[in-house]
């Protein structure tokens, strides 16, 4: 048995390093355990041949008052400001203006409708319009936005974080995963390639058995994906099943992005956007030449982002076909594969970031909860109207640690 640990916290990511910052702050020394072989979680930049792509979260969402942002400046990095170009179809391309007025008339409308009369089911596709013209875009929207369909989106859900967001989207040039994991107090002890396998309880404290070894501590903060927790995947007490019976009601959706290159003579001009296929949900919003640079960002949300259950080629090839059957055939040999998420199939995460089944928003809250004033848990979905961000992901980190704090310190 090792050291008795104050302050252990179970896993790397935004609400792992939100937990681990303020901890620090208070004077704690807290141990962070991650099963990665890096920190930063969801969050995760690269670089490929030269270029800095963000894997995961990318975008400062509600940057006007994300905690990120203020972290970001404090560290020396640059934020970029600039409005993004959602929804600005490049020359219409596939997309006549007047199909986009009405597209996103339909949008607001169905939008509208979750918020002024909620459907009883709290399913958000019942308040589709029956046989709708546009309800392909809708699902393609939710399918970026929540990473699922409007069939398994509670609409309670759904209008809490539209409720809270501002319009505010800034980006981050060195990277978002790179700021994260830059956040990182140098005084926290962090434990990489370590997952934990069982949480017990114990007489004094808790015991956590993980696969380089057995610690126990006073306190606990298990900030990990709720598909960890929801199948299985860290053995937990008995008594804590109603945690995991509401991370299962708390699913992570499936986005996903295929970089591509641009090379040579090639029609695409900087900070412009397509949706592939404004019919049907199952298309891709392509990212032409962010912050300048030679790359289109091909974003896959919900039933399209399954492209990638065949592999890597296979999103490559739907991203390039999607963007040939609107640029023309020429631009094929203007795009080369850069590079792939595959958040889906990693297992210590299993998604992107969670939505709420119909009828399941309270879960959130219930998730958040503290179990017998030693397990504490944090994460994107415990969050109760930012959750989808990395922001939120940090903010229920503070939250936790400062419950584990206090408990201590009673």
């Amino acid at each position: 048995m090792a050291d008795d640990i104050d302050f252990l916290i179970i896993g790397g990511g935004a609400a792992g390093i939100g937990a681990a910052r303020r901890l620090a702050a208070l004077g704690a020394s807290p141990l962070d355990v991650e099963a990665l072989d890096r920190i930063g979680g969801r969050a995760h930049t690269i670089e490929a041949r030269g270029q800095r792509l963000d894997l995961g979260c990318e975008w400062l969402h509600s940057g006007d008052r994300n905690v990120w942002t203020g972290i970001a400046e404090d560290l020396g990095f640059r934020v970029d400001r600039r409005d993004p170009v959602w929804g600005e179809q490049f020359r219409d391309l596939g997309f006549p203006a007047a199909d986009q007025a009405a597209a996103g008339r339909a949008f607001d409308a169905w939008a509208e409708r979750l918020i002024r009369s909620p459907p009883a089911s709290d399913r958000s596709s019942d308040a589709l319009e029956p046989n709708g013209e546009w309800n392909g875009f809708i699902a393609a929207m939710t399918g970026f936005i929540s990473g699922a369909a409007p069939e398994r989106l509670s609409a309670e859900d759904y209008v809490a974080y539209e409720r809270a967001a501002t319009e505010a989207n800034w980006r981050l040039p060195a990277g978002y995963g790179t700021l994260v994991a830059a956040s990182l107090p140098a005084s926290v002890a962090v434990r990489t390639d370590t997952r934990v396998e069982a949480i017990d309880l114990a007489a004094r404290g808790v015991v956590v058995v993980t696969s380089r070894g057995t610690l126990r501590a006073r306190a606990v903060i298990v900030a990990v994906p709720t598909s960890v927790l929801a199948d299985g995947a860290i053995r937990l007490p008995p008594e804590v099943d109603p945690w995991r019976v509401a991370a299962a009601a708390l699913p992570l959706g499936r986005d996903e992005k295929v970089f591509l290159e641009i090379i040579g003579d090639a029609p695409f001009e900087d900070e412009t956007y397509v949706l592939g296929n404004p019919r049907t949900a199952r298309t891709g919003g392509h990212y032409i030449r962010p912050l300048g640079a030679p790359v289109i960002e091909c974003f896959l949300g919900g039933g399209a982002a399954d492209v990638l259950d065949d592999g890597p080629d296979a999103g490559f090839a739907f991203a390039v076909d999607e963007i040939v059957a609107l640029f023309g055939s020429d631009a094929r040999r203007s795009l080369r594969p850069l590079a792939v998420s595959n958040w889906s199939q990693i297992a210590t995460i299993g998604g992107a970031y969670s939505y709420a089944l119909p009828g399941h928003a309270g879960a959130r809250a219930l998730l958040a909860k503290p179990f017998d004033d030693c397990l504490f848990f944090a994460g994107e979905a415990t969050h109760p109207f930012d959750f989808t961000t990395a922001h939120g992901a940090h903010d229920s980190g503070v939250r936790a640690a400062d419950e584990a704090f206090a408990s201590a310190s009673r």
